[in-house]
């Protein structure tokens, strides 16, 4: 790992942190955890590997961070404010799946770095992943997908509580 890894793996796990206290749910605080993971497709996506069972690993992966992220945007606190403004807060449970799927790419990687390679170059044979570069795209997926549903859901979320009339809007 390198510095650029540390920094946006923690930049994008430190982002539910800025969530904990209820803050308006603007379209600035929607789009900076995808700027990050652009960057973070930017700098390390080479190539898109589809021999032996790539696929199959980078879909899962993709599915699992969709999951993963889906969670976290619907268990995000969200209301609708006195002046009409969605008031956004992450509780215990969106946090626990965010930290989950940033915590869990990060951790893959540091241990893939540093003692865990051979486990994983024993795991690529035996199941046919062809490349170190498959596992690259794959946690590049996981984390877009978290990413992309996360964001997702918390919009469509926002427009759901923008659109009811205000006597209507749930907290």
């Amino acid at each position: 790992m390198n510095p650029t890894d540390y920094i946006l793996d923690s930049a994008l796990v430190l982002i539910v942190l800025l969530q904990i206290r209820e803050r308006t749910l603007t379209n600035r605080s929607l789009i900076r955890p995808l700027v990050i993971v652009g960057i973070a497709v930017a700098s390390y996506l080479n190539g898109f590997p589809t021999a032996g069972n790539d696929l199959i690993l980078v879909t899962s992966t993709v599915l699992l961070g969709t999951a993963i992220g889906t969670a976290s945007g619907l268990t995000m606190f969200m209301r609708r404010g006195e002046d009409g403004t969605v008031l956004a807060r992450a509780g215990w449970a969106s946090a626990f799946f965010w930290v989950l799927g940033m915590g869990s790419r990060f951790a893959f990687i540091f241990w893939s770095t540093h003692m865990g390679a051979s486990s994983i170059a024993h795991f690529s044979a035996t199941n046919s992943i062809t490349s170190g570069e498959a596992w690259t795209v794959a946690l590049l997926g996981m984390a877009l997908g978290e990413v992309l549903s996360r964001t997702g859901v918390m919009a469509w979320r926002r427009q759901t509580l923008t659109s009811v009339p205000a006597a209507y809007a749930l907290a």
